[in-house]
């Protein structure tokens, strides 16, 4: 056999041996890709790195399960040598099979039995044949591929289907209940499609006859009228709405507020229903109240034991009171904000960290300090745990708030932006002196900066245009409670972290408000600007790891410097409301509740002399999922050096690299970092430097050429003389060129449509100068060649 290219291969081998002789249909050969790929950060500019996408990738042709992958190679390879890619790709997806091939042969990969072998082109599995292996390895009845084998809803006007992970997690979902399971957690990160993934489990088991009556459980209004409205429409005739408490036994899904259900002891609204009458209960949100064994919420669930329960939280909660793996089991699949990240459907962050004076010093009032009351203040030394607590410092809120502005007047006034207040009345004082800093937006329009709490009606009447991505006011918000969770706003660029914050919980809420891209409303990536060291969260195993079943939380009054924060899941609260006889119709009232029930007098100073002594940036690496503080400088040098070792090794490397720009364009994307952000750190004076004299100087410590210095260098050498005059005046314009813009472009033979080399005539043309096709890329390598080994 001739030497054929991979698509040579997938044509004339592989592609039939699975169409015609396997027997696959085409339209079961999926080849798109499965992750756009993660966001990257280089500076203020944005591009993608990697996508995931197999060779081919084989779907069920009923159901639309995922059974195999398939990864090819040409023909100078063993049958082989694509099979650990294929691995990786199967186990990201949870595929059962792994294929890879050459034209010769197939080797399998069986991860149900964890054993491979090598098979004739002619002997591809069928469909059947691989269902059948699956079934029996996983001891599937008839009965449960009954259940298993139900497709997915599709849309053929929005086309819409579930991504690669929505597939496990409903496929798990779907199994594991079909083999009597009767505990369920889901844990996917905020914006990742829990609801749609809800929805698809929903309707697969509804329409596999599996469960007759669904119950979904939520803690917001807004929350169940956008299921209903969005993800659950095409359930639109088979569900309802509680409302006043009256339930009505005509539909198979119910959507209720968990308090609409609860009720006061004696007369609890469910039990207008006979314990038998919903099979499945999903309760959003699940680390609220639902998993405490005290909440009234759990009466719920334990009136209907013996339905399914299925918890959705991207936060599970766990402590020695409330613990949603207790409850709900180990999550049967779990996606994180790092593999969010990491794929491309989240927005990655860059950390900012300014560093004021009063807090990194401490504030002690000078002997005879009077508040602007006039009274003593007390004698003490008061730390950033104070600030807006027991403490006010009038000139701290203004540098806060210049900060906030000068950010906003570098990188787009329109930004939306949130910033998380310590309470009301610190939201209150910093949404006037943002007002202060920004009079000429609030001429244009007085919702520029709005207050949303639970206690203001007017700023709540403005929450639906905050999140609405064409309104473009209320465009800067500042809150304390409200805005932490359920809340989507998907243009969402900043958000200012200015209360201490000790929940990981409360945490992860908070950093999930900014996770939503939205690319064609320019947001692609948002900032966390963070006064108070909250996101040394970041730095916690357990922001994106598995929960620990107990957790000891320390005693608010043990005297450990940590303020003690309401409890973020307000249960206490909402059981506490309802025993008064008080029905609030959505969260929003407890809420303010929570927000305004501290009565303690805070005292409140000015004329304190208030600096910003530093700032930080951190980026997250969207491939480790760490975030990368301090020098780009040294964090490129740390990249190379523990990649090559030593400059040799680069050297080599690049030599033997045929297109350097893939070269760098995998070093780039591997790590998350750009040379553009490095170049924008080292300054003016690597502008002219070809990428590798970049590197190795950063790298190495080796003095660097800039592109021109190479240039000449080959031309004074006489390198081109070997060649015909023609051949000459190429090269001599693709040198021009490289000194221009590098080394990247005029690796690419579309250089030659572009002008000078159009008016030699057309590309074609220039390529006979040299001879054949080959003999012209022979002649370029040969010249980059040389310009590397000056």
């Amino acid at each position: 056999m001739e030497r054929l290219t991979e698509e040579d291969i997938k044509l004339r081998f592989i592609t039939p041996a699975i169409v015609e002789k396997a027997g696959w249909s085409r339209e079961q050969l999926s080849m798109e890709a499965f992750i756009p790929g993660p966001v990257n950060v280089p500076g203020t500019t944005t591009r993608r790195g990697h996508s995931g996408k197999a060779d081919y990738l084989l779907r069920r042709s009923h159901s639309g399960q995922y059974l195999a992958i398939v990864e090819a190679k040409d023909s100078s390879h063993a049958p082989g040598a694509g099979l650990q890619q294929a691995i990786t790709y199967a186990r990201k997806l949870d595929v059962p099979f792994a294929y890879s091939s050459n034209g010769h042969a197939f080797v399998e990969h069986d991860f149900l039995t964890h054993r491979e072998r090598e098979f004739p082109m002619d002997r591809f599995p069928t469909e059947a044949e691989l269902w059948r292996r699956y079934c029996e390895a996983r001891d599937i009845t008839p009965e449960n591929e009954a259940i298993i084998a139900q497709p997915y809803h599709y849309d053929p006007f929005t086309k819409k289907e579930p991504r690669y992970y929505q597939r496990i997690a409903i496929d798990r979902v779907v199994e594991a209940i079909s083999k009597g399971e009767h505990r369920l957690l889901l844990v996917m990160a905020t914006g990742t499609g829990k609801t749609f993934t809800a929805f698809q489990i929903i309707w697969r088991l509804l329409e596999a006859g599996k469960v007759k009556r669904v119950l979904y459980l939520a803690d917001r209004n807004y929350l169940i009228d956008q299921t209903v409205s969005g993800d659950f429409n095409p359930l639109k005739n088979r569900m309802t709405k509680v409302r006043n408490r009256h339930l009505d036994s005509s539909y198979e899904v119910y959507f209720s507020l968990y308090h609409q259900m609860s009720g006061e002891a004696g007369a609890e609204p469910f039990r207008q229903f006979t314990p038998d009458f919903f099979d499945l209960v999903v309760v959003d949100e699940c680390h609220r109240g639902s998993a405490s064994q005290d909440s009234q919420w759990r009466a719920v669930l334990d009136y209907y034991s013996s339905a399914i329960h299925l918890g959705l939280t991207a936060t599970p909660k766990e402590t020695k009171e409330v613990s949603s793996t207790t409850y709900f089991g180990d999550p049967v699949y779990t996606y994180s904000l790092r593999e969010g990240i990491a794929d491309g459907f989240l927005a990655p962050y860059k950390v900012l960290r300014p560093t004021l004076n009063v807090d990194a010093e401490g504030w002690r009032p000078e002997e005879g300090k009077q508040d602007v009351d006039g009274k003593l203040v007390e004698d003490r030394e008061y730390n950033v745990s104070d600030f807006d607590r027991n403490l006010i410092i009038d000139e701290r809120t203004q540098m806060v708030a210049k900060y906030i502005t000068s950010w906003l007047r570098k990188y787009g006034r329109d930004s939306k932006t949130i910033v998380f207040c310590v309470d009301i009345e610190h939201a209150e004082r910093m949404r006037q002196a943002l007002v202060n800093e920004n009079s000429d937006e609030m001429k244009r329009d007085h919702r520029y900066v709005m207050r949303i709490t639970g206690d203001d009606e007017a700023g709540k009447n403005q929450l639906e245009n905050f999140t609405d991505v064409n309104e473009a006011y209320p465009t800067l918000v500042t809150t304390s409670q409200l805005l932490t969770t359920g809340v989507d706003i998907p243009t969402l660029k900043l958000i200012v972290v200015e209360k201490n914050i000790s929940s990981m919980i409360e945490f992860k809420q908070i950093i999930g408000r900014g996770t939503r891209l939205a690319p064609k409303h320019g947001k692609e990536y948002f900032t966390i600007l963070d006064f108070r060291g909250s996101t040394r969260l970041f730095a916690d195993p357990d922001f994106d790891g598995d929960p620990v079943v107990v957790i000891d939380l320390p005693d608010p009054g043990d005297g450990s410097g940590d303020p003690d924060w309401p409890d973020d899941d307000l249960s206490s609260l909402e059981d506490n409301t309802q025993d008064r006889g008080e029905e609030p119709e959505t969260k929003l009232d407890l809420i303010a509740d929570l927000d305004s029930r501290d009565p303690r007098k805070k005292v409140r100073v000015d004329g304190v002399d208030v600096k910003l002594l530093s700032e930080r940036e951190q980026f997250i690496n969207p491939v480790t999922g760490q975030l990368v503080t301090g020098s780009i400088i040294a964090y490129w040098r740390q990249i190379v050096l523990d990649r090559y070792g030593s400059f040799s090794e680069f050297l080599q490397a690049w030599k033997q690299n045929e297109r350097k720009g893939e070269l760098i364009r995998e070093l780039c994307e591997q790590q998350g970092v750009f040379l553009e952000k490095l170049r924008e750190e080292a300054g003016e004076s690597v502008s002219q430097m070809d990428d590798f004299d970049l590197i190795v100087h950063v790298a190495f410590d080796r003095p660097p050429l800039t592109r021109q210095e190479r240039a000449n260098k080959v031309k004074k050498r006489g390198y081109l003389h070997k060649y015909s005059a023609e051949c000459q005046a190429v090269l001599d314009r693709l040198l021009d060129k490289y000194a221009e813009l590098g080394v990247t472009p005029i690796e690419d033979i579309a250089i030659l449509y572009n002008a000078p080399f159009k008016e030699m005539g057309s590309p074609s043309t220039i390529v006979e100068f040299f001879g054949q096709k080959a003999d012209y890329c022979d002649a370029v390598r040969d010249l980059i060649d040389s310009i590397y080994s000056v």
